[in-house]
């Protein structure tokens, strides 16, 4: 299996993070042709499942995935989300962590994020062969990374 992970620290409050990059269909708007539909009713929470469609037409795969921990950011605490990957496809899991730190600022440089978000992955692409697991956890951190990047700046609304 490939793991990656992915590490951004951003201006945003932790609550406001957490409700970017747990925007599951905005996740599909960054990836190229994929689409993410969210298959249970609201709010999200442990048990909430989607599924993001990647390919063309008939040409694709289904990458099912369903929220097995969901704690939000709160007083004094960081948030954490866990997905279990379940298709025929691709397997794993990832997890998120979202975590609201107080800004480090010194004379000399300037203030850094005050969340770090903390995107964790391992990541099974079935038809693959192991010996590419490092390409394909390069690829996911590359992927995620700029999935991450996007969400946190308010794209793909």
């Amino acid at each position: 299996m490939s793991v990656f992970r992915v590490v951004r620290r951003t201006a945003l409050p932790a609550d406001e993070a957490w409700r970017r990059i747990t925007d599951w269909p905005a996740h599909g708007r960054r990836v190229p042709l994929t689409r993410i539909v969210v298959e249970t009713p609201g709010p999200t929470g442990t048990g909430t499942v989607f599924v993001a469609r990647t390919g063309l037409g008939r040409a694709g795969f289904d990458d099912p995935m369903e929220i097995v921990r969901w704690e939000p950011p709160g007083a004094g605490r960081p948030g954490r989300c866990r997905l279990e990957k379940r298709g025929r496809v691709i397997t794993g899991w990832a997890e998120i962590e979202i975590t609201e730190t107080a800004p480090a600022t010194t004379s000399a440089s300037p203030p850094e994020g005050r969340t770090v978000v903390c995107w964790a992955e391992e990541l099974r692409v079935g038809f693959l062969p192991r010996f590419l697991d490092r390409v394909t956890a390069r690829t996911g951190r590359v992927v995620f990374g700029r999935v991450v990047d996007g969400l946190l700046r308010g794209q793909g609304r």
